[in-house]
């Protein structure tokens, strides 16, 4: 995700206004984006001494050894942004000191394409300015919503996990031209549109999610015999069971010491 984060951020407008100083342990990933200018840090502890914005894009399991590697560099000033799932500021600042500056983001794939959505969460302690800037870098890469700190695991599954869902709800439809006799590429890409109508409709339409059911489901029509199957199979209790079982494994991983 910090991939996608470094190429979403460097297709945009505010990229050449920013330094960029990044760290890996994985030398194809630093090779490559040192082809492209950015600073190569050799070692965790020199960009949080280089740089006051330090984002850890790790594994949550790997996140409190990266933290104690971090720790020494900081300075007051540090703003530590966490991309990483089921992490809280609280677990955080228990491993770099109590007074340490948080910021939480949840976001997704799409933002390689500068079209993500990200929730983001900020502690007390980060300024104003400070947080304004973090919104701005996420925003560059797509959208970014103002989450309370104690909901960041309860809306992952809405925008982190949800591509995932939404992929494999489209494969069924994709899979099932292609058994049918018809392009699969071609029916992707009709889907696919739908997919981007359908959110616009949701989004600026101005009618509810059953009231754009009903626009689209016809008595006794196509759509209604379609639906009456996802009403059988009980979709909605499938997708809020996924939901449920995303936001428990988010509360494990902020356990795992």
């Amino acid at each position: 995700m910090g991939m996608a984060l470094i190429k979403g951020f460097s297709a945009s407008e505010g990229a050449k206004y920013v330094k960029t100083h990044v760290c890996d342990i994985d030398s194809a990933k630093t090779d490559l984006l040192r082809k492209f200018g950015y600073t190569i840090c050799e070692t965790e502890t020199e960009i949080t001494q280089k740089c006051k914005y330090v984002v850890l894009a790790c594994k949550p399991q790997q996140l409190s050894e990266l933290l104690e590697k971090i720790k020494n560099g900081m300075s007051p000033d540090t703003v530590l942004i966490s991309l990483c799932a089921g992490i809280s500021a609280e677990y955080i600042r228990e491993r770099v000191g109590k007074d340490a500056k948080v910021i939480l983001v949840m976001p997704n794939l799409p933002m390689l394409l500068g079209v993500g959505a990200s929730a983001i969460a900020r502690d007390i302690s980060v300024s104003d300015e400070e947080f304004n800037f973090v919104r701005s870098i996420i925003e560059s890469c797509g959208i970014a919503e103002v989450i309370p700190m104690d909901k960041m695991n309860e809306i992952t599954c809405i925008n982190a996990s949800a591509p995932a869902f939404i992929y494999l709800f489209s494969k069924g439809f994709a899979d099932y031209a292609a058994e049918h006799g018809i392009n699969k590429m071609a029916a992707l890409k009709l889907f696919s549109q739908t997919l981007v109508g359908s959110a616009k409709m949701m989004v600026d339409s101005g009618y509810s999610l059953d009231e754009l059911i009903s626009q689209v489901t016809s008595k006794g029509g196509t759509t209604s015999a379609g639906m009456e199957q996802l009403d059988e199979g009980n979709l909605e209790k499938i997708v809020k069971n996924a939901c449920e079982a995303c936001t428990k494994r988010a509360y494990e991983l902020g356990n795992d010491k």
